[in-house]
């Protein structure tokens, strides 16, 4: 009996748990709508807890928020939030194209700056209106991208069809509009949120090619949220700055640019400043905090390493330039998440690494992300690798439109010289000596005369070793002054050899033994040798063995 009401136990324990197990309901994913509610639940929690936190949260999940929104649902939250308001009517004015100048007007917000929680019947907070602003103007970006457009020969020239025009035109106005409003505000809680804006509104100048045009009213934005110690916005202004300076390839702008704007501090804001000493743009402090709410982010900081890099390139300033992009790769996002970034950090990259005389790793090529972005690139390292001229004139006409497009084609003319350095430096290796029409036909050179001039640049520079005969009109190279098997080989050994020799002494040197050690060894011998023969001395008087020595036993 006992067995069988332990089994009814066990069977009516399993029934319970099989019973309660989907009681438990799982979790409704939330609404698009719903979810921009809950955002401003967090936005308005953060304004009366002075806590940006949690605006810096709802700022991360934009990217996942603007791929669920449409105009219907922007509609049914501000109607739902703002019912017949005013500043409801203005906001949806982006949508519908009529941008009103009422979103200027001024709102008491007494009670919600006090750190009360504002009341059902209160108007929402400004940074509510703001956060919305922003998603219908990335709603209208996204709409203009998706529209056909009309491409012209230059690919920064990109014309808009019909639809697109009227969308764009709605996008500028409204996110002028929303400028305006953030101005007219002017309140630090809306800080992280109007840093998004001026990106989104960069964002639709860009897509017609004419960002230069807001280039006077970002100079004005940056001076400002300089004194206002805005972090964000102000590295994000930066960047755009910087972006439309290199648009239009005012190189010597951007670099004074540079020079008179220093990047805000990533992750140190000062709180003394000894002597009010800068080191690279950034302050030299005693005491620093970190501030989560002050720190620009990670993406805006790649971003202006990226635009750095360029500009230093520019100048001629390759080991600069190569570290300012190999830091922005560090920085950036993975490369699934920001695969465009890292095409064109890298292009750049490889470039740089050419022109300073370096040959990119080949697992760079092999990069999913980066293989086919990076093809005509990695015939131009073949090219490079192997000094053919020809093949390197041959890849610069096939990729001649895609280099023009990454800008990097004047670069690459300038590893012209470095193919025919690689190509000269392997025919000194291979020949003792060599005509100079032959060096003329091999590089496929124009003049006997150019070939003439760019071995002597070769030979002065140290890229080989050699001399150039006019008289017979070739070249001698400098191997059989150094021995039979070149001047790589006979210096490789010179330089073992030396080592080898340096090792030696080395190991002399550091043999080092106690002084005067071998007189105690000797006296120790001279004393064993006294004791011998005493010893024998006795045997043979026969005072060792006599029968007196054993006493009375």
């Amino acid at each position: 009996m006992s067995k069988t009401t332990a089994k009814d136990v066990e069977m009516k324990d399993e029934e319970s748990k099989t019973q309660e197990a989907p009681s438990t309901p799982k979790p409704v994913p939330l609404t698009p709508a719903e979810e921009i509610k809950a955002n401003i639940t967090l936005i308005e929690r953060a304004v009366s807890t002075l806590e940006p936190r949690f605006t810096n949260r709802v700022l991360r999940g934009l990217t996942h928020s603007r791929r669920k929104v449409n105009e219907e649902i922007l509609r049914e939250v501000i109607n739902d939030i703002y019912k017949d308001s005013p500043t409801g009517k203005s906001i949806l004015g982006g949508l519908s194209g009529h941008v009103s100048e009422s979103s200027t007007m001024e709102i008491d917000f007494t009670s919600t700056r006090s750190g009360q929680k504002p009341s059902t019947s209160a108007e929402p907070l400004p940074e509510t209106e703001i956060y919305l602003r922003l998603l219908i103007l990335y709603y209208i970006i996204d709409s203009v991208s998706n529209l056909p457009r009309k491409r012209s020969g230059n690919p920064e020239n990109t014309k808009l069809s019909g639809d697109s025009e009227a969308l764009h035109a709605r996008a500028v106005a409204f996110g002028h509009a929303t400028v305006e409003r953030i101005r007219s505000l002017n309140r630090r809680s809306l800080d992280p949120i109007s840093a998004k804006v001026w990106f989104a509104l960069g964002r639709v100048y860009e897509i017609k090619g004419n960002l230069p045009d807001l280039r006077l009213l970002l100079l004005d934005a940056q001076r400002t949220a300089s004194l206002r110690h805005d972090i964000e916005t102000l590295a994000t202004l930066i960047n755009l700055i910087l972006r439309s300076y290199l648009l239009t390839s005012s190189y010597d702008a951007a670099s004074t640019f540079l020079s008179k704007a220093a990047y805000p501090d990533s992750s140190l804001i000062s709180s003394t400043t000894p002597h009010g000493a800068t080191t690279n743009g950034t302050l030299v402090t005693s005491t620093t905090q970190l501030l989560s709410n002050s720190t620009s982010s990670p993406t805006q900081l790649a971003r202006y390493l990226y635009y750095v890099g360029r500009i230093r390139a520019i100048e001629l300033s390759y080991t600069a330039a190569h570290n300012h992009l190999l830091q922005a790769v560090r920085r950036a996002p993975k490369a699934e998440q920001a695969p465009g970034f890292w095409q064109e950090v890298h292009k750049w990259l490889v470039v740089v690494e050419l022109l300073m005389g370096d040959i990119p790793e080949r697992g760079t090529f092999r990069h999913p992300v980066l293989r086919k972005a990076l093809e005509g690139y990695f015939e131009i390292v073949k090219a490079v690798r192997t000094g053919s001229l020809s093949q390197f004139q041959n890849t610069l006409s096939t990729y001649s439109k895609a280099f023009n497009a990454d800008k990097t084609y004047t670069f690459i003319l300038r590893l012209r010289q470095n193919v025919i350095k690689t190509g000269i430096r392997r025919l000194s290796l291979a020949y003792s000596r060599i005509s100079l029409r032959e060096i003329c036909v091999k590089l496929h050179l124009d003049s006997e005369e150019d070939a003439e001039y760019i071995v002597g640049k070769a030979i002065r520079d140290g890229v080989i070793e050699g001399r150039i005969v006019h008289e017979r009109g070739w070249l001698e190279c400098g191997s059989q002054s150094k021995g039979a098997y070149g001047v790589e080989v006979t210096d490789s050994f010179n330089r073992r050899v030396g080592f080898c020799m340096q090792l030696h002494n080395e190991s002399v040197k550091a043999m080092r033994y106690p002084l005067n050690a071998h007189r105690k060894e000797l006296a120790a011998a001279e004393g064993a040798r006294e004791r011998e023969k005493e010893l024998a001395k006795e045997i043979q008087e026969g005072d060792i063995g006599d029968d007196s020595d054993l006493g009375d036993f």
